[in-house]
C-alpha cells in the first residue's frame, strides 16, 4: 500500500499558495485493507474512505470510463493493479495531475509542473471531453489563477468549444452547476469565469440571458465602457475588489438582464429594462436552483437598482415604499446588500472605478429614520389592526419628510 497527496494540495504547494484541502490516493490496497485499517467508508459511486483520526478522505487509486451523459454518466474501477499514472490521467488539467509520496517526491507523468511555470491551464487526455462539467471548472480555475498570468491552452479551449456544442452542457444538474458558478463568483477575478465561458461558447448555453448582454451598447454618458456585457464583467470585478459576499455578486452578474431585451431601434436607451429583466433573473435563479437569499436580492436589485442610484431625488413616498419592499425593519442586512449592488454598478464603470456614491450613507439615512418610528405610543392611542398599520405608515413618511429636508438643507 502506498499513500500519495494529489491534486490541488500539490499544485498549491509548487505555486506557494497556502493549502487548505488535502486529497490522498492509496495504491496498491483493497477495501478489505482499508476496513481493516479503521477507515470508515463513505459515499456510493467508488471507494473512499475516510481517516480514524483525521477524517481526511482517502480515494482508492481507480480508472473510470464513459458510460453516459453528463457528469455523472461513469463506470469506476478500483483495484491494487490500479497504478498512479492511471489515477492521474484520469484528471481534469495536468496542474491538478500531480502526486506526491510522504518525503514530497513529485510525480508528474503528465508535465503538471512544466505547465505551471508556464501559466497554462491544459487538459490531461482527451477524455477531459467526456465530463462536460469541466468547462465550468477549468473557467473556476482561470478565474481563481488570472493574477498570477494563469491562461487557457488553446487546444483546451479547443474542446471546451466542442464541448459546449455538443449538447453535453444540457446534462448537468442544477446542483452541480450551482456548486462550481457559487465557487467561481467568490474567486479573486470572478468576471473572468464569465469571458472564458463566453469566449468558449458555453456562456450562451449555461447562461443565454448574460450573453445577450455583449454587443448592447448604453448611454456613453453614464456607461464610458458603452457595452452593455463589459458594463456587467466590470460591476462583477468591483464587487470582487470590495470583498463583496456571495448574494451582493449574483445580483450583479443579473442586474441588466432587461437590456438585452431592449428592441435595437431604442438603442442605447433602454426604458423599462429594471422591469423587464426581472423574468430573465428568475429564470436564471431557477435554472440553476440558487440559494433563496441569492434569488430574493437578485430580483430586488434588478427591480429597484436605478432607485438606488436616484436616492437622493426620490420623494419620500417613494423612498418609504422602497425601504418597505425590502422589509428593512425586520431584514436590514438585505438592504446593506442592495446598497453595496447599486454602489458596485456605480463603480463598474470606465474610468468611474474610484467615484464616491453618497447614495449610499443617504440610503442608511433613510433606513435609520424610518426605524426610529415607536409603534408603542400608537398602540397606546388606540390603533389596532390596518389602522395600525396605516399609523405606522404615516409616521415612518413624516420621518422620511424630515429626514429628506435635513439632508438638504
Amino acid at each position: 500500500m502506498q499513500i500519495y497527496k494529489v491534486g490541488g494540495a500539490v499544485r498549491d504547494r509548487l505555486l506557494g499558495k497556502p493549502v487548505t484541502d488535502i486529497d490522498w490516493v492509496v495504491v496498491g490496497a483493497t477495501t478489505e485493507e482499508m476496513l481493516a485499517k479503521g477507515f470508515r467508508p463513505v459515499g456510493a459511486d467508488f471507494p473512499v474512505f475516510l481517516h480514524p483520526k483525521s477524517g481526511e478522505e482517502f480515494a482508492l487509486a481507480r480508472t473510470e470510463r464513459k458510460s453516459g451523459r453528463g457528469y455523472g454518466g461513469f463506470t469506476f474501477h478500483a483495484s491494487p493493479e490500479v497504478t498512479l499514472e492511471e489515477d492521474l490521467i484520469r484528471r481534469d488539467l495536468t496542474i491538478n495531475a500531480m502526486a506526491e509520496d510522504d518525503q514530497q517526491n513529485l510525480t508528474d507523468p503528465y508535465h503538471g509542473q512544466r505547465d505551471l511555470e508556464a501559466r497554462l491551464l491544459r487538459h490531461v487526455s482527451p477524455a477531459f471531453a467526456e465530463d462536460p462539467l469541466r468547462v465550468m471548472r477549468v473557467a473556476r480555475f482561470a478565474a481563481r489563477y488570472s493574477s498570477l498570468g494563469f491562461t487557457v491552452a488553446p487546444e483546451t479551449m479547443d474542446l471546451m468549444r466542442q464541448l459546449s456544442e455538443s449538447g453535453e452542457l444540457e446534462a448537468l444538474t442544477a446542483e452541480r452547476s450551482w456548486k462550481e458558478i457559487s465557487r467561481a463568483l467568490m474567486e479573486d477575478q470572478p468576471q473572468v469565469f464569465i469571458e472564458v465561458l463566453r469566449e468558449c461558447g458555453a456562456l450562451k448555453v449555461l447562461m443565454p440571458e448574460v450573453d445577450a448582454l455583449f454587443g448592447v451598447p448604453q448611454p456613453e454618458a453614464h456607461h464610458p465602457e458603452i457595452d452593455t456585457g463589459v458594463h456587467t464583467l466590470s460591476v462583477l470585478e468591483q464587487a470582487a475588489k470590495h470583498k463583496q459576499p456571495l448574494t451582493v455578486r449574483w445580483a450583479c452578474l443579473l442586474h441588466d438582464l432587461g437590456k438585452g431585451l431592449t428592441p435595437e431601434e431604442e438603442w442605447p436607451r433602454h426604458i423599462a429594462h429594471e422591469h423587464k429583466g426581472l423574468k430573465l433573473i428568475k429564470a436564471v435563479n431557477e435554472r440553476f436552483k440558487a440559494p433563496k437569499d441569492c434569488q430574493e436580492l437578485a430580483l430586488l436589485v434588478g427591480k429597484y437598482h436605478t432607485h438606488g442610484h436616484r436616492a437622493l431625488e426620490l420623494k419620500p413616498s417613494t423612498l418609504l415604499e422602497l425601504l418597505q419592499s425590502f422589509d428593512v425593519y425586520r431584514r436590514p442586512q438585505r438592504f446593506e446588500e442592495f446598497i453595496a449592488a447599486c454602489e458596485m454598478d456605480a463603480r463598474g464603470r470606465k474610468g468611474l472605478e474610484q467615484r464616491s456614491y453618497p447614495q449610499a450613507d443617504y440610503l442608511r439615512g433613510a433606513a435609520n429614520a424610518a426605524r426610529t418610528v415607536a409603534v408603542q405610543p400608537l398602540l397606546e392611542k388606540g390603533f389596532k389592526g390596518p389602522e395600525l398599520g396605516e399609523a405606522i405608515k404615516r409616521e415612518r413618511l413624516k420621518a422620511l419628510k424630515a429626514y429628506k429636508e435635513a439632508a438638504s438643507a
